[in-house]
Order: structure tokens, then C-alpha cells, then sequence
């Protein structure tokens, strides 16, 4: 039996997530199972879910080739295609979706204010990162649309997905960092163990568990989920290095 917009939609607000909010996806559509419609029904009920003055971003990553120079060669806001999955790469396609320029970290993002949000990914403020490349701004700089999300308390919502997808995690590495550089400029970038991280949170976290369709979901607040794991690298570094 497929699931169906409304069915969908019920699974999502028993997972909380609610209108108006601001909500980060990452996904496999595969794991959701028989979906009537598609990658289309999935993001119908999920812009249904968070309504009018909802946000909803996915990442629209440029991933491969797997080097910078390939990735940076090969971009084209408009044309590049997302490497992350089939949901994030149709929702990039649809008309009226919005797209960060970023040759290798963009999001996509429909809603409220979507343009503006999504708009200056190329401003060089905010932390450094491994990907940061010329012209295009700081991955996870302060007007990047990951870095809005968390600022903004938008969500995050890993559906049907494990911890090897959160690039939040890569947003933790990034602020750890930077407090390792304040104390020493030739300070290593701080490669951190995303499944060791991820158990951690599963124990003390914050999170709701449930399905969505046929696929087995987290939904937590992004402040809370940077803030807990950036305290406990800070604390415990040697068993999250890489």
C-alpha cells in the first residue's frame, strides 16, 4: 500500500515538526517506501506541514567530482545538479525553489523569504572552513544558509538517513575549529567521527524518533544538537577525532 500526502503529513506532525518553523532535510527517498506521486507527494506534505510561513531547506550539494578544483570547474547555480540524493536534486528542479551559490555546499530552499535567505552565500564573514574557495564566500560562513538555519532556530530532520549524512556535524567541526585557531593560528582542522558523535546524541539528546512513510526518522532543534555536541568535542576531543 503506497503512502499518500495525507499520510505523510500525519507521520511528520506526530514527529512535531510544526507551521511556521524553519526546517534542514536530509533524506532518502528509497527508504520512505511506495509513495503515491513520488518525490513530489514528500515534498508537498512537508511544505503542507510547515504551511505558508514555513521554510524548508535542503542541501543541494555539488559533491562530485570529489576535488575542490573539479567541483568549482563544473558549477553552475542554475544547471549543477545536487549529488545527495534524488528528493534534494527534484526539489532543486522545481519552479519557484531558490538555490545558495555555492560551488560544492549550496541549499536549496522554498517559503518564506527563501530568496533573501539563501542570497549571500558568497560574503566572505564568519568562521573558515577546508571548502571555503575564491569567489565564492564561507561554507558555513555567518550569511550561509546552514549557518542562518541554526542561528535562526530552524530544525533538522534526517529522514531515513544515519549520522554520515549530517553535515552539521562538519558545522561543529568548523566552530571547534576556530576556538583551536584563537589559542593557536597553526591549530590542525579537527576531522571529527560522525557515527561516534551521533551515538553520543542518540543518549543525550534532545530528539523525537519516528517514522515517516517507511522510513525511520530523527527531528531535533539545530541549536540545541550544535550546542551539545560542540561542548562534548570540546570536552572528550580524543574519542571524535579522526
Amino acid at each position: 500500500m503506497s503512502h499518500t500526502r495525507v499520510s505523510l503529513l500525519a507521520d511528520l506532525r506526530a514527529l512535531g515538526v510544526e507551521a511556521s518553523s524553519t526546517l534542514f532535510v536530509h533524506s532518502s527517498l528509497r527508504s520512505m517506501g511506495a509513495i503515491a506521486g513520488g518525490a513530489a507527494t514528500v515534498i508537498a506534505a512537508l511544505e503542507e506541514a510547515l504551511g505558508a510561513d514555513g521554510l524548508l531547506l535542503l542541501p543541494s550539494f555539488n559533491l562530485l567530482p570529489p576535488d575542490k578544483e573539479g567541483r568549482a570547474a563544473a558549477w553552475d547555480r542554475e544547471q549543477t545538479p545536487s549529488t545527495v540524493g534524488w528528493l534534494s536534486e527534484f526539489f532543486r528542479r522545481m519552479p519557484g525553489t531558490e538555490r545558495s551559490d555555492h560551488y560544492s555546499h549550496a541549499v536549496a530552499a522554498r517559503g518564506r523569504n527563501a530568496r533573501a535567505f539563501v542570497a549571500d552565500h558568497r560574503s566572505g564573514e564568519g568562521p573558515p572552513s577546508p571548502w571555503d574557495r575564491p569567489p565564492w564566500g564561507k561554507t558555513y560562513g555567518t550569511h550561509s544558509p546552514m549557518f542562518r538555519a541554526w542561528a535562526q532556530g530552524g530544525h533538522l530532520l534526517m529522514l531515513g538517513v544515519d549520522y554520515t549524512s549530517s553535515t552539521y556535524i562538519h558545522f561543529v567541526e568548523v566552530l571547534y575549529w576556530q576556538k583551536l585557531c584563537a589559542r593557536d593560528v597553526d591549530a590542525s582542522y579537527p576531522a571529527l567521527k560522525r557515527p561516534e558523535l551521533g551515538a553520543f546524541w542518540d543518549q543525550v539528546g534532545r530528539l523525537h524518533l519516528g517514522a515517516v512513510g517507511d522510513a525511520d526518522c530523527r527531528f531535533f532543534s539545530l541549536g540545541y544538537y550544535v550546542q551539545t555536541l560542540l561542548a562534548e568535542v570540546e570536552a572528550n576531543p580524543t574519542a571524535y577525532l579522526s
